[in-house]
């Protein structure tokens, strides 16, 4: 597969790391297809680099099936989707006001893993139907897992759970598609400046920049979107989960 040819659809392409996905994809010639809830930024996002967008809430099934059969009518197939959609809260098990609440759990599970596989398994049936490049290559998932997933600090019991599961799917689902030709990767993050963290004080994302070991900084979004490009193209990379953090090891 060549990023210059790949129809993708991202979620989360509105913000932060799928923003600069769905540019870098479509500087390097694809078409993009932004899947987010902002109604107001994802059009604009999805006008500069001249794509598509459908407002989509990942978690619901209605919905991401009808922003797939749009993707699939504009783009004409897709060949890759790569999920960036998440969110993340902070809370302990048991806290100064009680036992985490349940429903702030339950939708965390539902944006980031239920939402996560939802995308994943519509767009593969779509992807299915492509005709089969050379080496039988039909298309590529991309899923946004976290470091967190492999060590998740205090606080994160809800987050790093939906990761966990994020990074706990990614050889099955490879290994149910392999038979149509679609690879399943994930991407593991580590600190990255995102909009969250960009609004945190100066002195805050200096001491987070400072626990990576090297580089000693934040990561960059685009950074995260070149990995996502090389996982298009590089075809023998599958059922693989790949950090990116600095070698950061949180604590």
């Amino acid at each position: 597969m060549q990023l210059s040819t790949t129809a993708a659809v991202i979620t989360g392409g509105a913000s932060g790391l799928g923003e600069a996905t769905a540019r870098h994809f479509a500087e390097s010639g694809a078409q993009v297809t932004i899947l987010d809830r902002d109604a107001e930024r994802g059009p604009q996002v999805a006008a500069e680099i001249s794509g598509y967008f459908a407002q989509t809430d990942v978690a619901d099934e209605a919905s991401v099936a009808a922003a797939i059969a749009q993707a699939k009518d504009k783009m004409g197939s897709i060949t890759a989707a790569v999920n960036c959609a998440g969110i993340a809260i902070g809370a302990k098990t048991v806290g100064k006001d009680g036992p985490h609440p349940l429903d702030a759990f339950q939708r965390t599970i539902d944006i980031n893993l239920v939402g996560t596989f939802n995308v994943s398994r519509l767009a593969a049936a779509e992807m299915a139907k492509n005709d089969p490049e050379p080496d039988g290559a039909r298309g590529v998932i991309i899923n946004t897992a976290s470091i967190a997933a492999f060590d998740g600090q205090k606080g994160q019991a809800a987050y790093a759970a939906s990761k966990g599961g994020v990074v706990g799917m990614t050889l099955p689902m490879a290994r149910d598609l392999a038979s149509s030709g679609i690879r399943v990767m994930a991407i593991a993050p580590g600190i990255f400046m995102t909009p969250m963290l960009a609004g945190l004080p100066e002195e805050v994302q200096q001491q987070l920049a400072a626990d990576v070991p090297n580089p000693a900084r934040l990561g960059d979004p685009l950074e995260y979107g070149r990995l996502a490009g090389f996982i298009v193209e590089m075809g023998y990379l599958n059922g693989e989960v790949i950090r990116i953090d600095g070698a950061l090891r949180m604590r």
